[in-house]
């Protein structure tokens, strides 16, 4: 499993090393971790160091002199190095260490700014002005002529840095570190932008030095134009923002170097399920175990308008092998089940009536009074409940959790109102959802910043939110945030979303057949069905994907992830 920090857990976690005067060390780790990173990204491509032209992009901070000592380190073994410096000034012993070993240094000057005219009323001048303003006229073209040669001598500089940049392997980002905010601004920003417009053979391959410069290390926020990276090469541990989109697409593969802060670090702020993690979680049989003690699952999805949502969303329970999967709703919707899913149990019976361990709600219930009356009462059972798509305007903000309830640490004893239900909004179901609260957060700012508008909503109402996107987001209330991200863009098909819903209250129900479950095996069993969901996309990549095929994949995948065993 993956744990990530927010950059001032990490540089919290620096200090104490830095007190000791340790920081160079720290320096030269990070360096020569990315200086690997970079030879290996070289290689793969072809190219040794020997020979290879690297583009070393170093702003002022720290994260700028890691970037210039990598270069040092390539220079100093047959790189052509040339640095791109940008700020008023850079870090002194770097910028020295990397002349010594051969770089080249280019700084990047903002354009000129243009004057502006003045105002006034014009009038005629006395002979004394005249002849003031004559001589001035004369100082002025002088000093117009000398700026036009320095005008002339930095446009030819630009050109040919440009050439360089065009013409190298590899790009060094390390503009911005784990302190930057609000982006890059003028001639850098500009400068980035044109790289990142670079397609194709004339692309070098592009290493972010510990983030992608623009990207927030925290929340994952992109500000300014932000260049792309192949892989990012982070430092002591991973940062937050890195696992979490919109940032995370700009990153790449991401290497972790151990730089020596593991130890002074606290509590990560998000976590990943690996493959290896997948195995381990997903349940297996009991020897003794039977239908009524391997998990009863009851699904309240389908319509007479909306059938394959229902059928969708228990295919996927079914495969998964609860004990037993129970549908309720429409006779029609049951007839498609069972000409599909013998096995399931249906019914046109209240929740109330039924016993089971975990609910599934609202796929395709949309305008059907039935089922809707069906979903609320399976929301008022007080069981684990998956609250998805139709169902989510049922649910509303948390009167019983006051702001700052631990609810990760409650008991079910102590658990009410909303702390048994995972909703699964996407971007715009979120914002309405918030939007029904009274907050304003349209799909855009979800978008922009999901991470923290996962983590808001699950305060909000007391539950834990599953925030669907490219990099899924799972945070429970006071308690731990995942983010998922192994699924590809396959998934973007209508009823891959019913899919994760039948997958993720199956997984629930088997859970919840061996123990009663708090708010962090909720977010747990929800970043696992994400994963599961995602692994299924992975599959014949080369094949057209719908949402029929996924439930049939199950099985198949599922074995495999239980033959990975986690290393060390």
């Amino acid at each position: 499993m993956i744990s990530a920090h927010t950059a001032a857990a990490v540089r919290a976690a620096e200090e104490p090393l830095l007190r000791d005067g340790r920081g160079a060390e720290l320096m030269l780790r990070a360096s020569h971790g990315l200086a690997l990173g970079v030879v290996k990204i070289l290689r793969s491509r072809g190219c040794g160091i020997y020979g290879s032209r690297v583009l070393v992009l170093a702003g002022s901070g720290n994260n700028g002199a890691d970037a210039l000592y990598t270069g040092a380190y390539l220079a100093a073994r047959g790189a052509r190095t040339t640095a791109v410096l940008t700020g008023a000034r850079n870090h002194p012993e770097a910028l020295a260490a990397f002349r010594r070993a051969g770089g080249r240094c280019v700084r990047l000057a903002d354009a000129p700014q243009e004057s502006a005219a003045a105002d006034g009323a014009a009038r005629a001048d006395t002979p004394e002005e005249s002849a003031v303003r004559d001589c001035a006229t004369r100082e002025s073209a002088a000093r117009g002529s000398a700026a036009q040669a320095d005008a002339a001598r930095g446009s030819a500089a630009q050109a040919a840095l440009w050439d360089e940049a065009v013409r190298a392997d590899a790009v060094l980002d390390g503009l911005l570190g784990t302190g930057g905010r609000g982006g890059l601004r003028g001639a850098a920003a500009e400068f980035v932008a044109r790289l990142q417009a670079l397609e194709g053979s004339a692309r070098p391959a592009m290493v972010a030095c510990d983030l992608p410069s623009g990207v927030d290390a925290t929340t994952g926020a992109v500000h300014g134009p932000v260049l792309r990276a192949d892989k990012t090469v982070t430092f002591g541990a991973h940062k937050s923002g890195l696992l979490a989109a919109p940032g995370e697409q700009f990153c790449g593969a991401v290497e972790l170097i151990d730089i020596g802060i593991a130890g002074f670090l606290g509590e990560a702020a998000v976590f990943r399920l690996e493959p290896a993690d997948l195995g381990t979680l997903l349940p297996q049989p009991a020897a003794a175990g039977h239908k009524y003690t391997r998990g009863v699952v009851g699904v309240v999805a389908g319509s007479r308008q909306y059938p394959g949502a229902g059928l969708l969303a228990v295919s996927a329970a079914s495969a998964c092998g609860p004990g037993m999967v129970r549908y309720v709703g429409a006779a029609a919707v049951a007839s498609a089940i069972h000409g599909r899913n013998p096995e399931v149990v249906c019914s046109e019976d209240s929740p109330a009536e039924l016993r089971v361990q975990a609910w599934l709600v609202g796929p395709g219930i949309d305008g059907d009074n039935e089922q809707r009356e069906r979903a609320v009462a399976a929301i008022a059972s007080g069981l684990p409940t998956v609250v998805d798509a139709g169902a989510l305007e049922l649910v509303t903000p948390s009167q019983n959790n006051p702001a700052g309830t631990d609810l990760a640490q409650q008991t079910p004893a102590q658990q009410t109102d909303n702390a048994q239900l995972i909703l699964t909004p996407h971007a715009g179901e979120l914002a309405a959802m918030m939007a029904r609260a009274g907050i304003r957060r349209d799909r855009a700012s979800v978008e922009a910043e999901p991470l923290a508008a996962a983590r808001a909503a699950a305060e909000l109402f007391g539950a834990v939110v599953l925030l669907k996107g490219a990099t899924t987001v799972v945070a429970a209330p006071g308690g731990r945030v995942f983010t998922q991200a192994n699924g590809t863009a396959r998934l973007g098909t209508a009823g891959s979303g019913d899919t994760l819903a039948g997958i993720l209250v199956a997984l629930l129900a088997m859970a919840a057949a061996e123990q009663p479950l708090v708010p962090h095996d909720l977010a747990r069993t929800a970043a696992l069905a994400a994963a599961l969901h995602g692994e299924l996309s992975r599959t014949d990549m080369d094949a057209p994907l719908n949402a029929g095929e996924l439930a049939g994949r199950i099985p198949h995948v599922w074995a495999q992830l239980c033959q990975i065993r986690p290393q060390g």
